[in-house]
């Protein structure tokens, strides 16, 4: 009998099983994959993501398995170009890294282990155990091997959008919005590019960052009614969106770069919010709160909300206060804190901006001090009601003499 069972062992379910068994509980995860093993992921973390990696005494493995740091970010849309860093004083972190998924989520699950955390490797669930109306553990079988029943009090899935347990449970979906674009992505030798995350007119966007083993990683985006197009020649469709976009880093990527790895395309699932909680069990992760990769804060996402959900079941598991309790809590909790990031990526994950998003940002890329501000925002280091405050956006306009038909100080008034 264990403690906690959690169905998958990635950037969520390692880092929540992790935390559960350095309090003392008998955990297992399972999960289909052999670990290293690669998943479609932007790689991003942002400075949120590291500071937990930090905490959690894992922040240094990353950093020792060559990732480069990043230090200066170049952000456009269409026209606007604003590029800097958030400021490290914030936290302390200067850099932000891109990790391969192969390198990070090995790390994870290592650290899951050596917490104490029981790992089964090649482990498809086939269902899920009950005792009334309460989940009480798993079915499932490595490979093709008998099938094996194992019982927890609680039982998360961490397993990504299309999750056994929340289809097991039912789990339904109470926010949500269809996806917009597609993503085509590889790996690069022979650039040096620094990281881009690049609009251009057109609704197209590339963006570009180093990973592990001297490589880059080049990703375009498109909307879905051009996917049947693009996919016909995508090297053709990538060195078109860059030449499109920044034509001298599209004269770089035809005269020096070299595509190592086979394309990864990605129609990628709705953005949505999928209740998270029930008698014995809870969703962390992809498998209950998904929204575009367009802001790249998916990692990040994911290792937040498995330090909330840890907390929370720690007391119920210890005796303070029932689950009864603590996962409404955890549910609420997540969805207040990822409630601007979330927005912010479905209405600028669109490849346009609205007049609102126009204005504030065009009058960010005028301003140093609101750069650094922005980058704050996108790290998840500087509070996004300050960032959007009325009263701060309008000393904004007045600092950088933003004409005063084009000030927006709030959504609402700018949809009139």
């Amino acid at each position: 009998m264990y403690d906690v069972i959690v169905v998958g062992a990635r950037v969520s379910g390692s880092p929540l099983a992790m935390l559960l068994a350095r309090k003392g509980y008998r955990v297992l995860a399972v999960d289909r994959a052999h670990f290293p093993s690669d998943t479609p992921s932007t790689h991003y973390i942002h400075q949120a993501g590291l500071s937990l990696l930090r905490t959690w005494g894992l922040l240094d493995r990353v950093v020792a398995t060559g990732c480069p740091p990043v230090r200066h970010l170049n952000f456009t849309y269409t026209d606007i170009d604003i590029r800097g860093m958030a400021d490290p004083s914030t936290d302390g972190i200067d850099a932000v890294y891109c990790p391969r998924r192969t390198v990070l989520d090995k790390i994870l699950v290592d650290a899951a282990g050596e917490a104490g955390v029981e790992v089964i490797e090649g482990f498809t669930v086939t269902g899920l155990l009950r005792d009334g109306d309460r989940v009480a553990g798993i079915r499932g079988r490595v490979g093709e091997g008998p099938e094996q029943e194992f019982r927890a009090r609680f039982t998360v899935g961490a397993d990504g959008s299309g999750s056994t347990v929340a289809k097991e449970v039912g789990a339904q979906i109470y926010e949500g919005s269809p996806a917009a674009c597609f993503v085509y992505y590889s790996y690069y030798e022979g650039l040096d590019w620094g990281m881009n995350h690049r609009t251009g007119f057109g609704e197209q966007q590339f963006a570009a960052w180093p990973t592990n083993d001297d490589q880059y990683l080049v990703a375009v985006m498109r909307k879905r009614d051009r996917f049947r197009e693009f996919r016909a020649d995508p090297d053709a469709g990538v060195q078109e969106i860059v030449d499109r976009i920044d034509p001298e880093l599209g004269a770089r990527l035809r005269d020096t770069g070299t595509r190592v790895e086979p394309f990864r395309p990605m129609l990628y699932p709705d953005n949505y919010r999928r209740q998270s909680f029930g008698p014995g069990w809870a969703l962390v992760g992809d498998a209950g709160y998904h929204k575009d990769p367009f802001t790249g804060w998916g990692i990040t996402d994911s290792f937040k909300y498995a330090q909330l959900l840890a907390d929370l079941a720690d007391e119920s598991l210890s005796g303070g206060r029932s689950f009864e309790e603590t996962l409404p809590e955890y549910q609420r909790e997540r969805d207040a804190q990822s409630a601007s990031t979330y927005e912010l990526t479905l209405s600028i994950s669109e490849l346009t901006l609205t007049p609102y998003y126009d204005s504030v940002f065009r009058a960010t890329s005028l301003s140093p001090d609101y750069s650094k501000k922005f980058f704050g925002l996108i790290a998840g280091l500087y509070p996004p009601e300050k960032y959007f405050g009325e009263q701060e956006l309008a000393e904004l306009y007045e600092l950088v003499d933003f004409p005063a038909a084009a000030r927006h100080v709030s959504k609402a008034e700018a949809s009139l």
